[in-house]
């Protein structure tokens, strides 16, 4: 079926806070506020105000890698489990030192629109910005950002044309009397163990067994090839307003804890002076509930020292459908929050680096300088 182009929203409903949501909503999936092709041929004309289908994400990302071409290459990762493509963007400046990696992937989760639209509003700026803007220079000559704007394709694309609300991506199982993984309940990190089900009915699915789905394992493949380089792997989510530190599955905490809440703090505090919007900070198992199976959970245990995932606005008003005048204000404020996490990660892996390169030149210069004297 091909997506409806336009705006979907369900009117005069609002959605529970936390994973489940009201069943007599299912009934007004295909109520349609707005049909209307969106027209634009050229990315001068693209909206990042507007929710974007998927079809025109892929030709967004199309034409990204090539007008920006000195900087962007588009990759393929994986195939779904419906075998559509899994692409994502890699914004590089040529170097001849070695770089670091930045992760982010959107849209885990079908029905969470905002995602995917915060990932394509955070391409936009950094292509936008990094030639003029000094903070953003300085992050990708040393940064390389590995974007995935839609993880969960099949399910995103399934949210547009049959169920709005639709959370899990669209594998068969029980002979196809059910369909869907909780993707964000399959990573091979205690899979399973606590806030998830092995009811295929259910909307926290952990699939079959550990990385059972082709998205699970593209990402995790990729990310565990890439792990030594990978300083911070960010997951945006919606809603609850939130910067989640791992762990869900546990109420103990990674070596790194104190100083994840006070990066997330700090980016929180960012996101908070840009519109006034407030984001706790704070572990899963802690602020919101306990999850298994998480990739937030999963990337930390492998050894990438920064790992979060953002749940954006709001806090259950609109909630999965937040309208669309909210995403400017959502992007721009999570933006802010982001870079917040990059400066951090700036600071300790080459302002620290550089000074302790500083400290034992010099020492080597007194000790030859002392040495000569000798003679």
């Amino acid at each position: 079926m091909k997506p409806l182009l336009g705006t979907l929203y369900l009117l005069g409903m609002l959605v529970p806070r936390g994973l489940g949501y009201d069943r007599s909503l299912v009934q007004h999936k295909n109520q349609v506020v707005d049909k209307t092709r969106s027209l634009w041929k050229n990315l001068e004309t693209y909206s990042y105000n507007k929710y974007h289908p998927m079809e025109e994400i892929y030709l967004w990302m199309s034409q990204i890698s090539e007008k920006h071409a000195e900087v962007v290459t588009q990759h393929l990762l994986g195939m779904t489990f419906e075998k559509r493509p899994m692409y994502y963007l890699k914004i590089s400046q040529p170097s001849d030192n070695p770089k670091k990696i930045i992760w982010m992937d959107c849209g885990i989760h079908a029905r969470e629109w905002i995602a995917p639209a915060f990932c394509q509003w955070f391409v936009k700026e950094i292509l936008q910005n990094y030639k003029d803007n000094p903070r953003i220079n300085r992050f990708l000559r040393n940064l390389d950002f590995y974007v995935l704007p839609v993880l969960n394709i099949d399910g995103y694309i399934y949210s547009w044309t049959t169920d709005r609300l639709w959370r899990k991506s669209r594998s068969s199982h029980n002979n196809g009397t059910c369909f869907g993984s909780d993707l964000n309940r399959n990573f091979n990190v205690s899979w399973c163990s606590i806030g998830a089900s092995k009811n295929c009915q259910d909307l926290t699915f952990c699939g079959t067994e550990p990385v059972s789905e082709p998205e699970t394992k593209a990402v995790s493949s990729f990310v565990e090839s890439k792990k030594e380089d990978i300083l911070c792997f960010l997951t945006i989510h919606s809603y609850g307003q939130l910067i989640l530190t791992p762990y869900g599955y546990t109420k103990n905490k990674p070596s790194n804890h104190e100083e994840l809440i006070q990066v997330g703090q700090k980016a929180a505090n960012a996101l908070k002076a840009k519109h006034g919007t407030n984001y706790r900070v704070g572990s899963s198992a802690d602020i919101l509930y306990p999850t298994s199976g998480s990739s937030r959970d999963w990337a930390r245990d492998i050894g990438i020292p920064y790992s979060y995932t953002f749940e954006l606005r709001d806090n259950g008003t609109e909630g999965f459908l937040l309208h669309e005048t909210q995403i400017q204000p959502t992007c721009e404020e999570a933006m802010e929050a982001v870079l917040s996490i990059l400066d951090d990660v700036y600071a300790k892996y080459w302002l620290s680096n550089t000074a302790t390169k500083v400290t034992s030149t010099t020492v080597l210069l007194n000790l030859l300088w002392l040495f000569t004297s000798l003679l």
